[in-house]
């Protein structure tokens, strides 16, 4: 599938910034199951001062707000061929071992009301892949998905706790799971095609977990699916805070008022 994309970024400043910088993991992976025909980055009353690639393999855009800017706009557009693979990436690569991925942050991290939810799963031993599944469907069962309940802060035993999120909760839940029963995982971020339209609400959030024999699998929690072609991996990381696809600070003008254009189709393909 061809997938074409605009997403636009626009930060409005209360006051004219003195210093900025801006850190943009926008740049979608070249992965198994996708390849980037084109990808570009413009801005306006930003300038780009260094690209370099994380510990993830994010690719990773420095970019410092011109002094006095009241305003910024990123304007991220391209192509991307998908591939339909049931949601499996494949073997472990990157500078990052295996077993880092077992390790909890302060957003996944299981407390009481994440171990309840763990309570009835199958057993992790006698088949990994079902009880994946499982802990996908319980969370979507008791994290009803709902915007404006959450935060970038919240962490995943807070929105179970609360019974509410967005993708970035589940995730988070997910996550903290699958690691609690020594099973690797990780976030991604990035874009998904919805069918019923072209402008999206914004990007999306799901989670990896590594399967033995597999390699990384890909769930979307929020959905209850694993990723086929409309969708794109941008980044990944322990959690969001690794994988966010806009971070900075800023002096002289802090208070900012974001707004998000995501505009995600299909298209033809030439014979």
């Amino acid at each position: 599938m061809r997938l074409s994309i605009r997403h636009t970024t626009r930060y409005q400043f209360a006051q004219p910034v003195a210093h900025a910088l801006q850190r943009l993991r926008l740049t979608p992976k070249a992965t198994q199951g996708q390849e980037i025909l084109d990808w570009s980055m413009e801005f306006e009353n930003a300038e780009v001062e260094l690209e370099y690639d994380d510990q993830h393999f994010n690719h990773t855009t420095l970019v410092a707000v011109e002094p006095g800017a009241s305003n910024v706009v990123v304007t991220c557009q391209g192509k991307i061929d998908t591939q339909d693979n049931a949601g499996v990436i494949g073997i472990h690569s990157g500078h990052l071992p295996l077993w880092s991925f077992l390790s909890q942050t302060k957003l996944t991290k299981p407390g009481p009301s994440m171990r309840d939810l763990m309570r009835d799963l199958p057993a992790v031993a006698d088949a990994p892949l079902d009880f994946l599944h499982a802990l996908s469907a319980a969370i979507r069962t008791d994290v009803s998905y709902a915007k404006g309940q959450t935060n970038a802060r919240t962490s995943a035993e807070e929105a179970v706790e609360a019974g509410t999120g967005v993708c970035q909760d589940h995730a988070h839940i997910f996550i903290g799971a699958a690691r609690a029963n020594d099973i690797p995982a990780r976030y991604v971020s990035g874009y998904l095609m919805m069918n019923d339209r072209i402008d999206q609400e914004a990007t999306h959030a799901w989670a990896e977990a590594h399967v033995e024999g597999l390699g990384w699998v890909g769930f979307d929690i929020s959905n209850g699916i694993s990723p086929d072609p409309r969708y794109v991996r941008v980044a990944t990381g322990f959690d969001y805070r690794d994988a966010a696809p806009l971070t900075g600070i800023s002096y002289g003008g802090s208070d900012e008022l974001l707004s998000v254009e995501v505009a995600v189709e299909q298209q033809q393909v030439e014979q």
